[in-house]
């Protein structure tokens, strides 16, 4: 009976094991962070139930942080120039090939709507 238990013991030992390096592996990125300005338009993307506002530029597209969107989300489809601060998210997969860049914008300060 004492055998069974360890048994019991190390196969959860090993699943918890395998499933905290999988989270690790999903959630691994890198994180850089600067102040920009932007000029671009706010258009809205996504589904009903995860809509994001992003900003598209001459040169990239930014995702504006979910706390930031009540500021934007009335300009729809116009041109604005902002200022905030960037934070530049390289995602990876589980295996560790880059998935892509995601840039967000927080502290949104709208400077002009062109």
């Amino acid at each position: 009976m004492n055998s069974r238990l360890q048994k019991r013991f190390l196969m959860l030992l090993v699943v918890f094991t395998l499933t905290a390096a999988l989270i690790n592996a999903f959630g691994s990125r890198e994180k850089n962070v600067s102040t920009v300005q932007i000029t671009g338009i706010v258009r809205l993307t996504g589904t009903a139930h995860f809509p994001e506002i992003v900003i598209s530029g001459a040169e990239d597209t930014w995702v504006i942080a979910s706390e930031e969107t009540d500021k934007l989300y009335e300009l729809q489809h116009r041109t604005v120039t902002i200022e905030a601060q960037e934070t530049i998210i390289e995602l990876k997969f589980a295996n560790g090939m880059p998935a892509g860049i995601r840039r967000e914008l927080k502290n949104v300060r709208i400077i002009s709507i062109h």
